[in-house]
């Protein structure tokens, strides 16, 4: 039987955050191998592990798979995440790049000035009450179902959750107007996989402090 799959990143969300929503949600247990200093990272680039010379990495089924969007749709596929047909993969493509872009910008907040920080918070809330959760209430409400695409559980559906949750962190009542979002969250919450996943103990990773984000300007140096 093979092994569980390895992740290759430092302590903390990242881009390798939601490769764990992923895995967990699936069911499949992992371990991590963290990237605590620079010499860590060399490690791996001086080895050959990493394709592009960058992290997240994930050991898995015989292969170093580098590059996000392609570590997340492989573990989709293969897990039956993403969808019976091109059509729903496509609309599962759509509803990630969508929570991908949004979660892009929730993602750099902690690393940045306060002042950078108070303005592009502003922008980001503005943006997620009108670009991008107004999509998926509407996706809600307009077929009926508890799921985003074919009425199935998918990495759309899993990663809205994820995006949910991280916007929450900023401002707490940021679903107030999205009633069937508020639903959705409360219903994905609670399957059973994903519930384990947010307890306290879990491999979830928390929001970035101080001492994360200096480890990790020394590990990439920015």
């Amino acid at each position: 039987m093979a092994g569980k799959p390895k992740l290759h990143y430092t302590k903390g969300r990242g881009k390798m955050e939601s490769i764990r929503w992923l895995l967990a949600a699936a069911g499949v247990e992992f371990e991590e191998d963290f990237i605590e200093t620079k010499e860590d990272l060399e490690k791996l680039r001086n080895d050959g592990s990493l394709l592009f010379q960058q992290v997240p990495m994930v050991e898995m089924d015989g292969m170093k798979m580098v590059q996000t969007r392609a570590i997340l749709s492989y573990i989709a596929a293969k897990h039956n995440l993403y969808g019976k047909d091109l059509k729903e993969r496509a609309w599962i493509d759509m509803y990630v790049e969508g929570t991908t872009d949004l979660m892009g910008m929730i993602m750099l907040l902690p690393f940045q000035t306060a002042e950078v920080k108070e303005k592009n918070l502003a922008l980001i809330i503005q943006r997620a009450k009108t670009r991008y959760f107004p999509v998926y209430e509407k996706a809600l409400k307009d077929h009926g179902h508890d799921y985003l695409v074919g009425n199935k559980l998918s990495w759309a559906d899993i990663q809205l959750l994820e995006a949910i949750l991280m916007a929450e962190e900023w401002q707490a009542d940021i679903l107030s107007a999205f009633p069937l979002l508020q639903a959705f969250k409360g219903r994905i919450s609670n399957i059973p996989t994903i519930k384990k996943f947010l307890q306290p103990g879990s491999q979830r990773k928390p929001l970035a402090d101080e001492k994360f984000i200096a480890r990790v300007r020394a590990i990439f140096n920015f």
